[in-house]
């Protein structure tokens, strides 16, 4: 198998090369996949730095966002989820190769008409913003929502939920292409957060400029966004995007009843489990009602795992939109 092996921390993803390893021999409770599509995500990028929360012990595998097809089953289930064949996307350690062992909890079916580029970027992003909107705040039809970083994964993937849910979507991005972008994904309206007076803007766009009833924020501009929160809102805290944990002005928040609540949806699995299931249910009847669609970002293809660090780059810079997924070509494919 080919894969993207670190043996040592690296500065950047341009120092990431290609190796030729060993085939992957799955244990007894894993499915061994065959990858055919690998998604990049920020955390990748404090990863191979050695600055992320969770460090494999060296040498580990990058990546862990994928789509592909199973080679084999667990041989310790008599009745897998999955057999041979079948088209999954999924999330484990190790993406960034050609083979990649995956756990059944972790792993999805591909859904009908949805090709692996689109799939391989469902895991993290897609179910982070239903559960934000929808258990933590409790989106309604009539809701004014503002979604930051409204270009990214998770905030394409939260512009169609609202929107799905009869909200008013009112997106910020950071450039002219981006915001355009957030539109052609149903947002309502879109302005650039780097413009003085942005939150003024979007108090106006609401009834007698109230302000919004969610806002969304997997940035960190909890304290820009009390000015533009109607009272009785609800902001959520789904990251830190721009490196900056804030520290914010609680006066504000108790003078306008406003709700903070945090969302980490990695947590879930182990915590509530069973809303796992009903979340995922829930992201799979919209996409049958063509209510969500991939976030795949198109303004440029990458093929092939030596494009990874090209990739991981244009992701660090803020440089692309949606989700930014790398092809991997497979010597297997004729045997599947």
């Amino acid at each position: 198998m080919r894969a993207i092996q670190v043996k040592e921390y690296v500065k950047g993803p341009e120092d990431l090369t290609v190796s030729t390893l060993p085939n992957i021999v799955p244990s007894p409770d894993t499915y061994l996949i065959a990858i055919h599509a690998t998604a990049t995500n920020f955390f990748d990028l404090l990863q191979i730095r050695g600055k992320y929360q969770h460090q494999p012990p060296l040498p580990w595998i990058a990546g862990a966002e994928f789509a592909g097809v199973v080679i084999t089953t667990p041989s310790s289930k008599s009745l897998p989820k999955f057999k041979k064949g079948d088209r999954v996307f999924g999330s484990s350690q190790g993406g960034y190769a050609t083979q990649v062992c995956a756990r059944e909890e972790s792993l999805m079916p591909v859904p009908p008409n949805w090709g692996f580029l689109e799939a391989a970027g469902l895991m993290v992003t897609a179910p982070t913003s239903y559960a934000a909107l929808i258990l933590r705040a409790q989106v309604k039809r009539g809701d004014y929502v503002l979604v930051h970083a409204a270009a990214g994964g998770v905030g394409l993937a939260a512009v169609q939920v609202a929107k799905a849910f009869g909200a008013t979507v009112i997106a910020t991005a950071g450039s002219e292409r981006k915001l355009q972008v957030a539109v052609s994904f149903g947002a309502d309206h879109a302005i650039d957060y780097n413009r003085e007076g942005w939150a003024e803007e979007v108090r106006r766009l609401t009834p007698k400029a109230r302000g919004v009833d969610i806002v969304f924020d997997p940035v960190g501009m909890v304290n820009a966004s009390l000015k533009c929160t109607a009272w009785g809102g609800r902001i959520v805290i789904i990251g830190f995007t721009s490196g900056n944990i804030e520290k914010v002005a609680m006066n504000k928040v108790l003078l306008k009843n406003i709700s903070l609540v945090g969302l980490h949806w990695g947590t879930y699995s182990k915590e509530e489990p069973a809303t796992v299931e009903k979340v995922w249910e829930g992201l799979f009847q919209l996409m049958k009602e063509g209510k969500f669609k991939g976030t795949l970002y198109t303004d440029q293809r990458f093929c092939g795992l030596e494009r990874v660090g090209e990739a991981l780059g244009m992701l660090g810079r803020r440089e692309t939109w949606g989700k930014v997924v790398v092809s991997v070509p497979q010597a297997l494919d004729s045997k599947l």
